[in-house]
């Protein structure tokens, strides 16, 4: 295969080979760094998120959702938590199921009302041997207590307060709301809390488990 050339300057039909590694710069007749006008398309905005696609939302941390009874779309929502065990060196990542959920929307927004039913057994961390021990009756004894349950005390734009009960043992906890997003017909909501299993007697394994627990709340609340 002969090797392609390039002219010298000033000398239009003297040549010389180019390189292995050169390569011949296109003419401006060849390449156009300028698409047509039929080819040209507008920058289009990103869209809507999937779960919330066809629906106006605000971000309003002052709006409220409409008012009446909601329920959780548990398909749409989780319960994500992060804790450390090992002497609190090694990271520990996990996630619960919500069972199900109602909340009623009222005015005053402080005379609303919220019901949470998380299901003790989907506690997963994705290492089998010490999902099972946690779900055991050394921990959340899940066998005897299925549920853990949160019911609403106080409803502000920004916080719920209210009591958790884990293990038959009830203590106040409060979700503070960090992001939220409303629509005519749902909206949806991310909110953190923090755990102390002490607080519920669950002591076992002091230096190796564990004792708090960072929780992410992920929902969507749909108009019923």
């Amino acid at each position: 295969m002969s090797a392609a050339a390039r002219p010298i300057r000033g000398s239009p039909a003297t040549s010389v080979p180019l390189g292995p590694y050169e390569s011949r710069m296109p003419s401006p007749d060849e390449q156009s760094f300028v698409a047509s006008e039929a080819d040209r398309r507008p920058c289009r905005a990103q869209g809507p998120p999937a779960w919330n696609r066809g629906m106006a939302t605000t971000n309003d941390p002052e709006a409220l959702p409409r008012l009446g009874r909601y329920t959780i779309d548990t398909d749409r929502s989780s319960i994500t938590f992060r804790s450390r065990h090992f002497l609190g060196l090694l990271p520990v990542k996990g996630t619960f199921a919500i069972r199900s959920a109602t909340i009623e929307v009222a005015e005053p927004l402080g005379e609303s009302s919220l019901r949470v039913e998380v299901d003790a057994t989907s506690f997963r961390t994705r290492n089998r041997q010490r999902d099972a021990q946690v779900r055991s009756a050394r921990f959340l004894d899940t066998s005897r207590h299925p549920l853990i349950t949160f019911v609403a005390g106080s409803v502000e734009p920004t916080a719920v307060s209210g009591a958790l009960t884990v293990r038959d043992v009830t203590r106040s906890a409060t979700l503070t709301i960090v992001h939220s997003e409303i629509s005519p017909e749902s909206f949806r909501v991310r909110a953190t809390a923090r755990v102390d299993r002490d607080d519920f007697g669950i002591t076992a394994y002091r230096l190796m488990a564990g004792h708090h627990f960072d929780l992410t709340l992920e929902v969507t609340c749909v108009h019923r």
